[in-house]
């Protein structure tokens, strides 16, 4: 057995930093100080991270780790005892497990076998004290906390992002840096339930006021599809955050409720935004049937509207991309590709695809040829908030618009009543769609009702085929199952907009191919 010594010794050896690997330095003046670096941290973990904490004796480990526990639980005052002689305690927490284990008493690795340890690990936040006691067990991707008591007082600290966690601690300093910069370095921060995407949201509190931290690093492209491009590119998705900027001044310019921009670092993905609040355009998983009237009265003043298509993002211009007939059909086949696999456990043959494309480029083209305007792409109810102190088009707040496009002004009616979580009464969307086809009258007697129920129903086969395969492909490749939940209700709206007559050599493709002739149960 080794003696204390000696342990310290190969503590500090096990957190010194790597060649390549990220840190940060920090001198933590209090507990508070502490407090707060643990809440930092605690925001950027996700289950299977294993944080190490290093330092002698009293350096504060576990003071830090309880932090970490309590941030983790939302909880300032959860009891949480040092595993000092249980050497493990595991938190059942609602955003998973988190394990604290102190391996001072341990004598060798093999003994963590009978406390349970790959066990209690599975799908945890892990922090270790000791954790040169693992042995070969220290994993290579890992993010480690060495303290120290500082000579003047506090504690000094560094944090070393280990092989995979080195980006993930670089974003982490960096975004502490821009909100300092950005006079927020004070504010408590909440996790807000983002979307579908990489990005991450904070609401950050300052006395009585708030805003909403967006965290969205520049996007890889991918891999090159058939063409050379990649699927970012040929789908027109914004690659970085200069559109949602440039989209929610075009926006405010229309009298739209989208978000300010407080502060923004265009380069490194870092927004401070307007809060938009919180209050949502559905109860209890159903609609509001006057919000959204108002979402659909939107829809129709906008596309009554000359709306530019170049965008001012400071001294520079951004052009909106057209959502053109390749985007369209790259969409589309997230469905051969990942659908239909899920479903029949088969990929389509190449000669059933290309039909498929050739069928889709028949629908689309008289759709195209439409006149097209302002796409927002995501406008449904998780995107949008009610604001109940504002007036007019101001009460309903705009959220999630990056990827706007110059689009059939089809697309965003069909997604606002054709929204893939929720379940419209009967007769909702039919007198939603009345009311917009309405609207657009008024102002253009040119309007044509059959061209635009064409339309409808072909961006919405067009949606929900993309949906389907979005959310298969959020499930298999990105651990997010929750979203096959949804699956039957895109089934549903895809069969009933190939009910329209001028898609029934689609409607047979996807009877013959896909199996979808009538709604699943």
């Amino acid at each position: 057995m080794k003696g204390p010594a000696s342990r310290v010794g190969a503590h500090h050896r096990a957190s010194s930093a790597a060649p390549g690997a990220e840190t940060w330095d920090l001198h933590l003046a209090d507990e508070a100080a502490t407090g707060a670096l643990a809440a930092d941290v605690s925001r950027a973990l996700k289950p299977g991270d294993i944080v190490t904490l290093t330092g002698d004796l009293g350096a504060g480990k576990s003071s830090f780790a309880r932090a970490l526990v309590r941030a983790r639980a939302g909880d300032p005052e959860l009891e949480a005892p040092s595993p000092t002689f249980t050497l493990l305690q595991i938190y059942d927490l609602p955003r998973g497990p988190v394990v604290h284990a102190d391996l001072y008493r341990l004598t060798s690795p093999e003994e963590l076998d009978e406390l349970g340890w790959e066990e209690a690990g599975d799908d945890a936040i892990v922090l270790v004290e000791w954790p040169d006691r693992l042995g070969a067990g220290l994993p290579e991707d890992r993010l480690d906390l060495s303290l120290e008591i500082a000579p003047g007082g506090g504690r000094r600290a560094r944090l070393t992002g280990f092989g995979a966690f080195g980006p993930r601690l670089a974003r982490l300093r960096d975004g502490k840096r821009f909100v300092e910069a950005a006079g927020w370095g004070e504010a408590t921060r909440e996790h807000v339930q983002g979307d579908a995407s990489s990005r991450l949201y904070e609401r950050l509190t300052l006395g009585r006021r708030t805003a909403i931290l967006m965290d969205a690093p520049p996007r890889p492209a991918g891999p090159p599809l058939a063409d050379g491009r990649s699927y970012l590119s040929v789908a027109r998705l914004a690659a970085d955050v200069k559109p949602f900027v440039a989209v929610a001044d075009g926006l405010r310019k229309l009298g739209y409720a989208a978000p300010e921009i407080y502060a923004q670092d265009l380069a490194n993905g870092f927004l401070l935004v307007e809060d938009m609040g919180f209050e949502p355009v559905v109860a209890g998983g159903q609609p509001i049937a006057s919000r959204y009237e108002l979402a659909t009265d939107l829809l129709a003043d906008l596309h009554g509207r000359e709306t530019p298509l170049d965008l001012a993002v400071g001294r520079e211009l951004y052009r909106v991309p057209p959502y053109d007939l390749p985007a369209l059909l790259v969409e589309c086949e997230l469905f051969t590709d990942w659908h239909m696999p899920h479903v029949g456990g088969v990929s389509p043959e190449p000669d059933v695809r290309e039909a498929f494309r050739e069928l889709w480029r028949a629908a689309l083209a008289p759709v195209l040829d439409d006149p097209q305007t302002w796409t927002l792409r995501d406008y449904h109810s998780p995107n949008l908030t009610w604001r109940d102190d504002q007036d007019g088009f101001g009460r309903l707040g705009l959220l999630d618009f990056q990827d706007m496009v110059m689009g059939p002004p089809a697309y965003d009616v069909v997604s606002l009543l054709q929204d893939a979580r929720v379940d419209l009464p009967d007769g909702l969307e039919l007198s939603l769609a009345a009311r917009y086809l309405d609207a657009r009258r008024k102002v253009e007697p040119g309007f044509d009702p059959a061209a635009f129920a064409r339309a409808y129903a072909t961006m919405g086969a067009q949606r929900a085929t993309k949906i389907l395969g979005v959310f298969v492909r959020l499930a298999q490749r990105d651990g997010k199952p929750g979203y096959l939940r949804h699956l039957p209700r895109v089934r549903r709206a895809l069969i009933a907009n190939l009910a329209h007559p001028d898609l029934a050599d689609l409607a047979a493709w996807y009877a013959e191919n896909a199996g979808l002739t009538e709604a699943p149960q």
